[in-house]
């Protein structure tokens, strides 16, 4: 008896140990830019190529309008969109004009797409491009944030979608909605949750995220801005780092006091792209105003300006011809002392992080040929080891490799259908959402549409790419 217990139990280890060797490392995606906010995918187990016949879907869910990219939690897929009035005709056109109709919060179930609740609540739009909200929701200790277009801030229960605070940015701040709606994404630090509101001391506002409650309130930028707060530890000093339309500041995440001040102006209060950090420098680009550097060094809190890189006379019309990069609304990627990054005009260019110089330029990833076709080009670049996971406004997901030596394609495939308004010359339609990589898969969403798609490899090994996980720890990129 006791040696058929003991060949059972070695039989059980027998089965285990296999099980445990294939063993791989799964992350959600609970906010923009993912776990550490910093545009780094680093689950194990990832294709190392697109199949021939397209990526497998494991579910579509349709829903609404609007730009707000998803958030990946615990079993649930959260993502915000907008229901237009039927008597205000469904359009989707850019003038900045009323339209009446609900913004929604959603809630699916991340293995079928089901929705599992949803909370809405009457907006009425006055911004320019007024498809939908802008933000991804925050997912955090049991609660879900969310930012709408036109400054509605709520906290709500992620299990039952019941609200359990909300604040309003123009009615409580007198806040004017920037001229493509409030489109931050919140910040959950400790006990407070940090959002951008705008206006003279309240540039940067910080709330208790259980309660509501202002805890504090600073900065001067009158507009907010479109760019995300992120939290950095920079020569020993942890900071918050916002960029708004005047420039480049750095708080006590606490108390909200102004450690650091970086003039970096943004034409029309366009401040979109997340600062990126790597070692002890911080970049950041705007589609008017190029690229800037700012360096610290340790024992000094204020970092001095490395270089800034501006284009000659009108940016985005000449861009073959410009020095810097002039992103419109693509987050950089900064490793190994370069940067990369697309400009308006969809050229991907990689900078020398030391000079700003540029080291080159190409259309292949974006429009193709030799020659710019139109404005505004959009792609969102998340770092996955060596790669670099790239989804592109046409709904092509790319696998490529940027080196100083140049752009390395290697695999492409399409997963959605680009159906949003981009306002360029052509009348081109896009897809401007961010996705989110959870659970080996990708989940994205166009104006009609949210689609969960398999990206996990076949069970080759331990993680499905040769151990090589974990070589971008320290880059930041793509949000």
């Amino acid at each position: 008896m006791m040696m058929e217990s003991h060949i059972q139990r070695m039989l059980a280890f027998a089965v285990l140990v296999p099980a445990a060797a294939l063993a791989v490392h799964a992350d959600d995606w609970p906010q923009w830019g993912g776990p550490l906010r910093d545009g780094v995918w680093r689950e194990d187990g990832i294709v190392e190529t697109f199949p021939s016949n397209g990526l497998p879907v494991r579910w579509r869910t349709q829903i609404g309008h609007g730009y707000a990219g998803p958030a990946v939690a615990a079993g649930r897929v959260y993502v915000m969109d907008r229901l237009l009035a039927p008597q205000d005709g469904g359009t989707n056109a850019a003038p900045r004009n009323e339209s009446r109709g609900i913004e929604r919060i959603l809630c699916l179930d991340e293995k079928t797409g089901a929705i599992i609740w949803t909370q809405a609540y009457d907006c009425t739009y006055a911004i320019a491009y007024g498809i939908g909200p802008r933000a991804t929701p925050t997912v955090h200790g049991g609660k879900v944030y969310t930012v709408g277009a036109m400054g509605d801030f709520l906290c709500l229960d992620s299990s039952s979608g019941r609200v359990l605070w909300r604040k309003n940015f123009p009615r409580e701040y007198r806040a004017k909605p920037p001229t493509w709606g409030f489109a931050h994404q919140p910040l959950v630090d400790g006990d407070l949750v940090i959002t951008f509101v705008g206006g003279t001391g309240q540039t940067v506002v910080a709330f208790n995220r259980l309660t509501g409650a202002e805890v504090w309130k600073a900065g001067n930028a009158v507009q907010p801005g479109y760019s995300a707060p992120v939290i950095h530890t920079i020569c020993g000093t942890r900071q918050l780092v916002a960029w708004h339309p005047e420039g480049l500041t750095g708080h006590e995440p606490a108390t909200g006091d102004i450690l650091w001040s970086v003039p970096f102006p943004a034409k029309s209060g366009m401040s979109i792209t997340t600062p990126v950090l790597s070692g002890n420098r911080l970049a950041v680009s705007s589609q008017f105003g190029g690229a800037t550097m700012i360096e610290f060094s340790p024992g000094s809190v204020a970092p001095r300006v490395l270089w800034h890189a501006s284009a000659n006379g009108n940016a985005p019309e000449k861009p073959f011809m410009n020095a810097g990069l002039n992103t419109p609304m693509s987050t950089l990627i900064f490793r190994e002392g370069h940067l990369y990054g697309v400009s308006t005009y969809g050229e991907t260019c990689c900078l020398d992080a030391d000079t700003g110089e540029r080291v080159w330029t190409t259309l292949a990833m974006t429009s193709g040929g030799d020659v710019p076709k139109d404005r505004w080009f959009s792609v969102f670049m998340t770092l996955h080891d060596d790669r670099v996971f790239v989804f592109s406004e046409t709904g092509d997901l790319i696998i490529a490799r940027f080196s100083p030596k140049g752009y390395d394609e290697i695999s492409r495939t399409h997963v959605i259908e680009p159906d949003m308004f981009s306002g360029g010359t052509s009348g081109r339609k896009v897809v401007w959402s961010p996705p989110a990589y959870a659970n080996r898969c990708m989940y994205v969403r166009n104006n009609h549409e949210m689609i969960c798609l398999s990206l996990a490899a076949a069970r080759n090994g331990a993680d499905g790419r040769g151990g090589t996980r974990g070589q971008c720890e320290h880059a930041s990129s793509g949000y």
